[in-house]
């Protein structure tokens, strides 16, 4: 069903500067539409977020600092049937867009800016979502630009400028122990620049869960670190974390028409688990050079994969024991390069 309510937006909102007038207010969120169904927010508006105090007080920024909240700019939490279209949010104190348990999302044309340097300023943030479009979106932040995480499923990721940040994730996933489950994603045409890390999974030890049937293809690298990665030994902590050996499982995993350069000599990191390895890992059509002129290559730990044609740098770190299934079942999924390219 279409959305029937409409929210148009043509100058421009703006956050408290001084983080002390939240005092008394949820320090988790500022704009936040909880249960709205049917509704399309558009305009060539602006929503600036006014972050740049609450970046300078962050841990992030400064270990010496405690910890606190910040508040998300935008959160959608459980609305249904919503688009989100041509709208540009700058400098949010924390993450810019959130949905959360929400359904039929389609997000689109957006504009998303903070600095390299500003903490936990993702672009997109999907959680204990299902059935979500983004597309045709800029971001430019000092995290990740768009992440999904726990229980998240029929995602699409379309046509994503990218960079600087740290690049289009699935996760973290599995902190503190926990379940966490994600499904049916595509990442189909993106240019990642200058980005801390490419297309990833992360996942904490001790976690429990999947993360299955994900798809990432027609891809353009320029100047960016691990542009391909699985880390399932992801610690974000001023600590060493604790050895565990549950974790959750990565399986059924696609790269593909994936080039570029990297600003690393790691252009392919495979580091999974040694009770639950990465398992139908799929590479087909990798092109990924030194940035720098030198060499590339792929690192591999209990990475169960198989690859098609030209992949640089060859993988020939992967475990003998091949699982092709999930490629048996999908059948040639090959497609073109996107015309942005």
């Amino acid at each position: 069903m279409l959305p029937i309510w409409s929210c148009h937006i043509s100058g421009s909102i703006v956050a408290p500067e001084d983080p002390q007038l939240w005092d008394g207010l949820n320090p988790h969120k500022w704009l936040y539409f909880h249960g709205v169904n049917h509704l399309t927010l558009e305009g060539r508006g602006r929503i600036n977020g006014m972050g740049r105090k609450w970046w300078a007080q962050s841990c992030k920024t400064n270990s010496t600092n405690p910890c606190q909240p910040a508040p998300t700019a935008i959160t959608f939490h459980r609305c249904k049937n919503l688009r989100i279209q041509y709208l540009t949010v700058i400098d949010s104190p924390k993450m810019h867009i959130a949905f959360t348990n929400c359904l039929q999302v389609k997000a689109s044309n957006l504009t998303v800016i903070a600095p390299r340097a500003s903490p936990n300023t993702d672009g997109v943030h999907i959680s204990a979502s299902r059935a979500i479009e983004v597309e045709n979106t800029m971001i430019r932040t000092g995290d990740d630009c768009i992440s999904i995480v726990s229980n998240s499923s029929g995602v699409t990721i379309k046509n994503i400028i990218c960079g600087p940040g740290h690049g289009i994730s699935i996760g973290s996933l599995g902190k503190w122990n926990s379940l966490s489950e994600i499904r049916n994603v595509i990442v189909d045409g993106a240019i990642l620049s200058n980005t801390d890390n490419g297309v990833r999974i992360k996942t904490w030890q001790g976690g429990s869960g999947f993360a299955s049937d994900i798809v990432f293809q027609n891809v353009w690298m320029e100047n960016v670190s691990n542009p391909i990665i699985i880390d399932q030994y992801y610690c974000d902590s001023f600590l060493p974390c604790r050895n565990q050996t549950e974790s959750v499982k990565v399986k059924n995993i696609v790269f593909m028409h994936i080039k570029g350069t990297s600003a690393t000599e790691a252009a392919i990191t495979f580091a999974c688990s040694d009770e639950s390895p990465c398992e139908g890992l799929y590479l087909e059509d990798i092109e990924l050079v030194s940035h720098a002129g030198g060499l590339t290559r792929a690192l591999c730990w209990q990475a169960y994969g198989d690859t098609l044609g030209v992949v640089y740098p060859p993988v020939p770190c992967f475990s003998d024991a091949n699982d092709n299934s999930f490629m048996e079942q999908k059948g040639d999924s090959r497609i073109s390069a996107p015309s942005f390219r």
